[in-house]
């Protein structure tokens, strides 16, 4: 019997039929990309498939994936799910034992498909996995005992298997249902023990035709996966929107080192020339920095017109909808001649097709909107959560709001609720609260965590937001992360953070506090490189008190934009601004546990860690910028 259509196999299916000879996958092992067909991987995915049922594996059993991206990512994801098992996608960024060691326990994986880069941490840890039969290595060694084999001898056995029960292995796929469990995602697991996200088949068919049918993707579309693909974000918009729709996706090229694989990134950009790329906010000022640190290498004429030309594409592009309408016909043509003059070679880094960027993570400030916007590449902001598979609004080409987390995705009930969970008006603030068939059934063996979120089939999403009378979402962060000023009034600290250091060259990180204190206090990483060549040009030493104190003023003036008599004056209320500050020698890492795998701050983590110096900036001394502690920090800089 062949059960219920819309699951994942089914759905690449019909790709590999129609689209059987466009290029899926781009990968650059050696000295160039290489393409593999639709066709192609269809083959590797059987093969894959057929070599896990010849290992044992059943309908429901579940297997965890640790890789890096690349072609074999999408081969065995696909191939778990051909098999009717559930996969289990976890980070690399996964250094702590204890925390992989509880993710494999509590799904209870019978084996692990691991890259080489990462498969010291299964070795170290399987022996408190009693659940855990095969260790899979996609490649480098495999050690000979009778647990651990290559990725290559399950394709091989596949192959086989295909050759003897092809009638096997199509029934077994055929028998997969739409309500079938595809994945378990795990959360950071930032305040208790992660918890298990689980995603039917249906669950990601939902969104990816929710995303296909807002934002239609040519099949002639191409997009390198910056982002993990175990990220929900990467791996519904990027390789199941890519995959339905029969464009094509690249990978990062691999180094020996994370900071090699890094630097790999903007060749590969310029190689792969993409139509489009994923970013989260992290990423997005990162490629903005670069960009500014290129026109400034070029000297102050060249500086003075870039600032020029924002401005004015700042004033044309308005705030999207409404870009160029109230345009006179002089800025039009200097419009069109800075763009020619400086946009065009900025985007030509981008290897000069880039169309757009879809940008994920909610919060992205609306000056760095603006920017990108400015350049010609836009910064389609939308917002999810893994817990709906994970798109709920999005920003596109033919509608978007600069500012916003886009309009509603279609198919997908949004409403903005009280504290008791009464729908709220329109334009009133609220938790974000979803229904539609991308949300989750629950989470993995946790009932009580699954009827917090889910009640009567809605998703309470804990983030905090109101919808415009244009349907347009304005997403203001989580409620957990609000912060309470001394009379009792919340608010919330991300999007003050977000726009603070997304309009900063000084200041790379920051965390605002207050927990009813007297006034809102914050924790800033400075950039270290900044600080000391601002120093330099002025012939100041960090060894001194005086360029101590003007590397701190530096750093309060940035902050000071915000305030009265400021640039961005107004933006937000001044008393939700930080009116004494702790400088960091240290940034926040996932090292160091202060960010998250999704590079969020764990601000509880983060609070404890800083509880002195938080302290001190509620004494006389601590409220002076120039603070011998913050004098200190500059010092140690140089």
């Amino acid at each position: 019997m062949i059960a219920p259509h819309r699951t994942l196999p089914q759905m690449f299916e019909e790709s590999v039929a129609r689209y059987s000879s466009n290029v899926m996958m781009w990968e650059k092992g050696g000295e160039s990309y290489t393409g593999t067909t639709y066709a192609e991987m269809r083959q590797s995915v059987h093969e894959c498939a057929a070599g896990l049922i010849d290992l044992g594996i059943e309908k429901g059993d579940r297997l965890a994936l640790v890789s890096e991206g690349r072609n074999d990512w999408v081969i065995s994801e696909l191939g778990i799910l051909y098999a009717g098992a559930i996969n289990v996608p976890l980070s690399v960024k996964i250094e702590e034992l204890s925390d992989l060691r509880f993710r494999l326990a509590h799904s209870g994986c019978r084996m692990v498909i691991v890259s080489g880069a990462h498969v010291h941490k299964i070795r170290q840890i399987k022996r408190d996995l009693p659940e855990l039969q095969k260790i899979i290595v996609l490649d480098g060694e495999v050690r000979r005992d009778e647990d651990e084999l290559l990725f290559a001898e399950v394709l091989q056995r596949g192959k086989q298997y295909l050759g003897q029960y092809r009638g096997d292995f199509e029934q077994r796929w055929k028998s997969v249902a739409e309500n079938d469990a595809a994945n378990i995602c795990y959360t950071s697991g930032t305040t208790a023990d992660p918890k298990g996200i689980v995603l039917t088949h249906r669950n990601y068919t939902a969104n990816v035709e929710q995303a296909s049918a807002m934002l239609p993707i040519p099949e002639w579309y191409t997009s390198l996966l910056l982002l993990p693909w175990d990220h929900a974000f990467a791996h519904t918009a990027g390789i199941y929107t890519l995959m339905k729709n029969g464009a094509s996706m690249a990978s990062v090229k691999l180094g020996k080192t994370m900071l090699e694989t890094l630097k790999n990134v903007p060749v590969n950009i310029r190689e792969t020339r993409p139509t489009f790329l994923l970013s989260v906010p992290a990423l997005a000022k990162n490629f903005r920095k670069n960009i500014e640190k290129g026109i400034r290498e070029k000297g102050p004429g060249v500086e003075k017109l870039f600032k020029k030309a924002l401005d004015l594409a700042y004033e044309y592009n308005g705030i999207g909808w409404d870009r160029g309408k109230n345009a006179t016909l002089a800025m039009k043509l200097q419009y069109k001649l800075f763009d020619f003059l400086i946009f065009r070679k900025i985007r030509a880094n981008f290897g000069g097709r880039l169309q757009f960027f879809i940008g994920g993570g909610a919060l992205l400030d609306v000056e760095l909107q603006r920017f990108f916007y400015a350049i010609g590449t836009p910064m389609y902001q939308g917002y999810g959560l893994t817990e709906a598979a994970p798109i709920i609004s999005a920003n596109v080409p033919a509608r978007h709001k600069l500012g916003s987390s886009g309009s509603i995705i279609p198919n997908l009930e949004v409403k903005i609720c009280d504290d008791q969970g009464n729908e709220l008006p329109i334009g009133h603030h609220g938790e974000i609260v979803v229904r539609g068939e991308n949300v989750m059934v629950g989470y993995w063996k946790n009932e009580k965590a699954t009827r917090e979120t889910l009640r009567d089939g809605w998703l309470y999403t804990g983030d905090l937001g109101y919808l415009d009378s244009d349907n347009f979402l304005y997403v203001l962060g989580r409620a957990k992360s609000l912060l309470i000023s001394h009379d009792g009034e919340k608010y919330s600290p991300e999007g003050i953070e977000e726009a603070i250091v997304g309009n900063s060259r000084t200041i790379d990180q920051m965390m605002l506090y207050n927990n009813q204190s007297p006034y809102t206090v914050a924790l800033v990483v400075p950039n270290k490189d900044v600080v000391l060549n601002y120093l330099k040009e002025r012939n100041l030493s960090a060894q001194t008190e005086e360029g101590q104190d003007a590397a701190l003023k530096l750093i309060e003036s940035e902050i000071g934009q915000f305030k009265a008599g400021g640039a961005f004056a107004g933006e937000f209320p001044e008393r939700w601004l930080p009116a004494a500050v702790a400088v960091l020698g240290e940034g926040f890492t996932e090292q160091n546990q202060f960010l998250n795998s999704t590079l969020k701050m764990v601000r509880g983590k983060i609070t404890e860690f800083y509880r002195d110096r938080i302290e001190y900036l509620f004494t006389a001394d601590g409220k002076d910028f120039c603070n011998p502690q913050n004098r200190m920090i500059i010092k140690r800089m140089g």
